[in-house]
């Protein structure tokens, strides 16, 4: 779902252990010391993705770079900032640049990003059987994560929360949504300023989205979606975007619901450097949501 964003997080090797590449006393086996070296490197590509202004480029690109991900996890399988990593990947380029074109695909991703978060998740316990089991035993497992978890649970939560928006119509993904809305719960609990208000915009997004009758709630989505925007200091246009499409919709506020993607079309992309490539892709997609709006509100009066 909120897979607009690109930000890996890559271990700290020493100088040393990268330079010769070779086992010694404190330094990693050679696979794994290259594997490192190679996962380093990531990281400076991921941020310059990040910092792209032609989504194009990123497209082209993101093939190659998924493949390199799945060699870097078979050569060093538990490694959890690898694993979040390709999960924050695969999801970017499903939601980002499959969508509604190819479903299916897209479906596909957003499964291997769940998988792989769950075994981001699974050093505690195996997390896919818990999420899958009692409630509150799973509830009692989370509270095993503390505030150094936050990122894999983060990055988990927007899978899995993508790979059942895709699978609706599953009875296995809809018997999920007690389980992810605690783990957005816990997030919430242990820091829900991290990515610029991310939980709270992933809470927002599953309230205003669920029917009421299965517990959807949109005053207190509003609440999550203002809670967001305060944090990331209304500079993230994609969770503008989020806000428009998922809150104003549902409150079947056709004048907000305009207003607010007019605005993103009208801001300048980049304000904050790491986020331009998700600022652009974005105001892309104001532009189309702008499109559809007779469609959304063609019972409601301008």
């Amino acid at each position: 779902m909120l897979s607009r964003r690109f930000s890996v997080r890559m271990p700290w090797l020493s100088g040393l252990c990268l330079l010769l590449l070779i086992p010694a006393a404190g330094c990693m086996p050679l696979k794994q010391a290259r594997v490192a070296s190679v996962a380093l490197t990531l990281k400076d590509v991921s941020l310059a993705a990040s910092k792209q202004r032609d989504p194009f480029i990123v497209r082209e690109g993101m093939p190659g770079y998924l493949m390199l991900l799945d060699g870097l996890i078979e050569a060093y399988p538990d490694n959890r900032e690898l694993l979040l990593a390709a999960a924050q990947a695969n999801v970017f380029y499903a939601s980002g640049f499959l969508g509604d074109e190819d479903r299916k695909r897209a479906g596909r991703l957003y499964l291997k990003a769940k998988t792989l978060g769950f075994r981001a998740l699974s050093d505690r316990a195996d997390f896919a059987a818990a999420a899958s089991g009692n409630i509150d035993e799973f509830k009692t497992l989370l509270k095993r994560y503390s505030s150094g978890d936050v990122p894999a649970l983060f990055w988990t939560a927007n899978a899995w929360a993508s790979w059942i928006a895709a699978n609706l119509s599953s009875v296995e993904a809809v018997g999920d949504l007690p389980a992810l809305e605690a783990t957005m719960q816990r997030l919430l609990e242990l820091d829900g300023s991290y990515y610029y208000g991310g939980p709270h915009l992933l809470m927002g997004i599953y309230l205003a989205a669920k029917p009421a009758i299965l517990g959807g709630d949109i005053n207190r989505a509003r609440v999550h979606f203002d809670k967001a925007m305060t944090l990331s200091g209304g500079k993230i246009l994609g969770t503008r975007v989020l806000f428009a499409e998922y809150y104003a919709r549902s409150a079947r506020d056709r004048g907000l619901y305009v207003k607010t993607l007019e605005e993103v079309l009208a801001a300048s992309p980049g304000e904050i450097p790491d986020m331009t490539l998700a600022d652009v892709m974005a105001q892309e997609k104001a532009g189309r949501l702008l499109d559809r709006t007779e469609e959304y509100f063609e019972n409601t009066a301008p």
